[in-house]
């Protein structure tokens, strides 16, 4: 008999996620019929407890807000790409008990714009300045050659955009939320903001639109990505992202490369259906 593993989703709120469904699904396609994934509601102040009280049998976890800084003291180590952000979304356990730390979500969004055939871009814009913006940069900082253009509504967010840039290597040009409809000109936007934060630019989407990257996969299409595919232009959604990143935790974890990917975004797309 196999010996059991397994892996969760820990956030908090957490209920919406659809990391079980990508997960399972690899699991259904790989035969691994010995691993679970689960989701758990935990936040910073019960994260350490959580993660000191699991056993043998877990392979990894997934992070998501707000747990993605605060899970970095209790790893053993963290990777470059992680730290590059200060950032991690995956845990990996060594069978000797060590806990690794990494971030696919940078990687994740590289490879969801290259599937749209997007593997370098001369400039791009970025809307917000959240979490989600400094990957955004960090995956930017691989295939950007020239500025970045963020748009945000505060001084205090332009800093940090600034800041991140400076430890990217990333040449970060700040511009006031008001002027966000000219970010739609870039050849790569890349939208980082809550839903409906960019409903009002869905009448600025230029006659000849580049590629738009909008983080968002629930409500989909966002009014921006809808009106962006109306005119023609390429758009990468939040599930993509969410599915390349889940590929790569699937392949940490498992040690079976590759994840399925269409299996696993197949079942993404009819989770959110039946929502």
């Amino acid at each position: 008999m196999s010996t059991p593993h397994r892996a969760a989703v820990l956030g908090s709120p957490i209920a919406h996620s659809l990391s079980p469904v990508l997960h399972r699904a690899a699991y259904a396609e790989l035969g691994l019929d010995h691993w679970s994934y689960d989701r758990f509601e935990i936040d910073e102040q019960t994260l350490a407890g959580f993660v000191e009280g699991l056993d043998g049998t877990w392979a990894g976890l997934s992070l998501t807000m707000p747990l993605k800084r605060a899970i970095i003291p209790l790893l053993d180590s963290v990777s470059e790409t992680a730290s590059s952000v200060e950032a991690v979304n995956t845990v990996v356990f060594t069978e000797d008990g060590r806990r690794l730390g990494d971030n696919t979500d940078i990687p994740g969004m590289i490879a969801a714009l290259r599937e749209r055939g997007v593997e370098k871009t001369e400039s791009a814009a970025v809307l917000g300045a959240g979490a989600t913006a400094s990957s955004a940069l960090a995956a930017l900082a691989e295939i950007c050659t020239g500025a970045v253009t963020a748009y945000v509504r505060s001084r205090e967010r332009g800093d940090e955009m600034r800041g991140w840039g400076e430890r990217l290597g990333v040449d970060v040009r700040i511009a006031d939320w008001a002027e966000a409809e000219q970010a739609l000109r870039a050849p790569l936007v890349i939208a980082t903001t809550p839903a409906g934060a960019t409903d009002a630019l869905t009448g600025d989407v230029p006659e000849i639109p580049g590629t738009l990257f909008d983080v968002l996969y629930e409500p989909w299409p966002t009014g921006l990505a809808a009106a962006w595919a109306a005119r023609g232009g390429a758009v990468v959604g939040g599930l993509d992202l969410l599915v390349h990143q889940a590929v790569l935790q699937v392949e940490q974890m498992t040690g079976r490369t590759p994840a399925p990917l269409a299996a696993m975004r197949q079942a993404g797309e009819r989770a959110l259906a039946a929502r």
